[in-house]
């Protein structure tokens, strides 16, 4: 007897219900490499440890510790106002800026004064007074506006850490330099820094530390000449969107 055949077995009705399988398939490797995202995409797994590591260490460093082992250790502002991290930001810079100033001028005396050197005597190595500290180097400092480093300025002066005086260079101009509780803070904030750094790399050979600041330090130097394109955050919405 003859066996019936259904209609889902029939050969025409297979034939049109899988029209892929009349032609040759994709090879697996044109397969493979529309699987693949494009190489941009591809994430760099030591670039990503980067970031990752950078991430987090932001996340430690903004701890309040530092600020709580300062405050321990220093006395209070007028008023028993508590020190900012503000403030010690702007004592950062101003020791900073201040150094760097003087070693500029026992370089070359004659440097921003308009004197022949001969004429102009070398200023006592302790004398930050005859080297100028402006409110615009300290915006050049933080990496912010005037304006605002103006406003940072003012509080720490407020908090008795920064003083103000005319300039030795131009009279027009403010002259900024730390108080005597400005320079408490600053040394009680290093030997924070110092200890706490000492202590997470407590095991580490004095070449792996050696080689750790060595290439960070090559690391923030090329941040710093390469910040990031100001619109980031919109950048990364925007193509996220795209997609």
């Amino acid at each position: 007897m003859a066996t019936e055949t259904s209609a889902t077995e029939r050969p025409g009705d297979e034939a049109s219900a899988r029209p892929e399988d009349s032609g040759p398939g994709p090879s697996p490797e044109s397969r493979s490499s529309r699987a693949r995202p494009p190489e941009d995409d591809l994430p760099d797994p030591v670039l990503t440890d980067i970031g990752a590591a950078l991430f987090h260490l932001r996340r430690v460093w903004a701890k309040p510790d530092l600020m709580k082992r300062i405050r321990a250790q220093t006395s209070s502002g007028p008023g028993g106002r508590p020190l900012q991290i503000s403030n010690l930001m702007v004592v950062n810079a101003v020791a900073a800026l201040a150094e760097a100033a003087c070693d500029e001028r026992r370089l070359d005396p004659s440097a921003d004064s308009g004197v022949d050197a001969p004429d102009l005597p070398e200023p006592p190595a302790s004398d930050e007074s005859a080297c100028e500290v402006t409110v615009g180097a300290v915006a050049e400092r933080l990496e912010v506006d005037p304006s605002t480093a103006s406003r940072l300025v003012g509080h720490a002066i407020d908090a008795g850490l920064v003083s103000r005086r005319p300039s030795p260079v131009d009279a027009r101009r403010a002259n900024l330099g730390l108080t005597e509780a400005g320079r408490r803070v600053k040394q009680v904030s290093d030997r924070f820094r110092r200890a706490y750094l000492d202590q997470l790399m407590t095991g580490w050979s004095a070449a792996e530390r050696a080689d750790f600041a060595r290439l960070l330090t090559r690391f923030a130097e090329a941040a710093a000449q390469t910040p990031m394109y100001p619109d980031g955050i919109d950048r990364i919405f925007e193509e996220a969107d795209a997609d």
